[in-house]
């Protein structure tokens, strides 16, 4: 017998993580039963006391060492008494639809923390560098009564940028690498960062590191500063996942920012937002569900055959099959 909603409600809101692993996988699932439930769980974990931990977003270059400093810094994290939970989103099979890179087995320290929990979750070729579900996974790790969650996305580039829109702050991480890195990631992502973060700051690459930073800091400080953000941010940062350098005053300046958002009241606006967009997003993402759904699946291909045989204009059959829509709306 399927486990009610309001009882893994409950167990999830008392910190049971086989209980939480259950309810991530429930809202991931896309049967339509599972939807149902997973719809009622999120609401009954809402109707009880709110809780809210620190959404941290952190993207990165290829092989800049994201599941290091992760472990590192999480491993801090839980050292000083916090809950942590790392919802890493992997690349995903073409063929099975699963996670090729497996977070966990590269987070093995962090994932025998008894104060932690780490869920990969494969993207499922969603765009923005987020799995379809990493908003409801965020929900249900805060009602478990995690301090500090990490969301891990696919990597960094022009759709990699979603994860700032459901966090708090968002951190890229980047590699001793001078004008040839700086040149190597998108403006429009540097712009949504809060904090730059050059990992690999130890050993050989200590310069370079300190170099990089420098670079970063300077193109920052000619970026239109913006109202979320206090004098001085966003900032570049050197750090080491290996040695560990640099997590102390990284995590400090994350604290303190946060702080200063709360203070100021761009916290609370933030995810109001947040929430906002959440909304849209489910309605556009029920809309596409129902294209895929016969008959409106039959009509898209009849009309999709007209046009590609010269029949109609893409315009009108575009115009057809939103009148077929609205009609079977109503």
């Amino acid at each position: 017998m399927a486990e009610d909603s309001e009882t893994l409600a409950r167990a999830v809101a008392e910190g049971d993580r086989r209980a939480l692993a259950r309810a991530v996988t429930l809202v991931e699932s896309t049967r339509a039963d599972h939807r149902a439930r997973a719809v009622a769980l999120l609401e009954a974990l809402r109707a009880m006391a709110p809780r809210e931990a620190l959404r941290i977003g952190l993207s990165g270059t290829p092989g800049v060492g994201k599941s290091t400093f992760i472990e590192a810094f999480g491993l801090m994290l839980t050292e000083a008494g916090l809950k942590v939970a790392v919802l890493a989103v992997d690349p995903s099979s073409a063929r099975s639809g699963g996670s090729i890179l497996g977070d966990k087995t590269r987070m093995d320290r962090l994932a025998r923390t008894p104060s932690a929990f780490i869920r990969p979750s494969p993207s499922s070729a969603a765009l923005g560098g987020v799995a379809r579900r990493t908003r409801e996974a965020v929900a249900l790790v805060e009602a478990a009564g995690f301090d500090v969650v990490l969301v891990e996305t696919v990597g960094v580039g022009q759709s990699e940028t979603m994860v700032a829109e459901m966090t708090d702050l968002f951190v890229l991480l980047i590699g001793p690498g001078g004008g040839d890195e700086l040149q190597g990631v998108k403006r429009g992502i540097m712009e949504m960062a809060d904090l730059i973060l050059v990992n690999k700051s130890d050993g050989d690459l200590a310069a370079a590191a300190r170099r990089t930073c420098a670079d970063y800091s300077g193109a920052l400080r000619l970026l239109r500063r913006r109202p979320q953000d206090p004098e001085g941010f966003p900032k570049a940062l050197a750090v080491s996942a290996l040695s560990g350098a640099g997590l102390a005053q990284a995590w400090a300046e994350m604290q303190a920012l946060a702080e200063w958002r709360r203070a100021e009241g761009h916290w609370a606006a933030s995810r109001a937002r947040q929430a906002e967009r959440w909304f849209e997003a489910e309605v556009r993402a029920g809309l596409l569900a129902r294209l895929a759904r016969e008959p409106v699946r039959s009509a898209m291909a009849t009309l999709g055959a007209d046009v590609a045989a010269g029949r109609r204009t893409p315009e009108s059959a575009a115009a057809e099959m939103l009148a077929r829509l609205g009609a079977a709306a109503e």
